[in-house]
C-alpha cells in the first residue's frame, strides 16, 4: 500500500478518546498513558486514516501529504 500521510500525534491534545483505533487499528493503537501512537503509516487504507484523523474529537491527529509536505487535515 503506497505510503500518503505523514501522520503526527500531538500528546497535548490527545485524550485517549481511541476513535483513531476503533477506525484504522494497524496504524494507531493507545500507550500505557491512554494516548495514540502510530503502529505503523500505511498499513491501513489512506481513507481509513483519513477517517480516523478526523473522528478525532480534539483534532490532535495531524496527517500531511507525502509528496506535497502540505498539511492535509486538520
Amino acid at each position: 500500500m503506497a505510503k500518503k500521510y505523514k501522520i503526527t500525534v500531538d500528546r497535548d491534545l490527545c485524550i485517549g478518546a481511541a476513535s483513531c483505533v476503533a477506525l484504522a487499528a494497524k496504524t494507531f493503537a493507545l500507550d500505557n498513558e491512554n494516548k495514540a501512537i502510530i503502529l505503523s503509516d500505511d498499513q491501513d487504507t489512506a481513507e481509513a486514516i483519513r477517517l480516523a484523523a478526523e473522528s478525532c474529537p480534539t483534532k490532535a491527529i495531524i496527517l500531511e501529504d507525502v509528496e506535497t509536505g502540505e498539511q492535509e487535515y486538520p
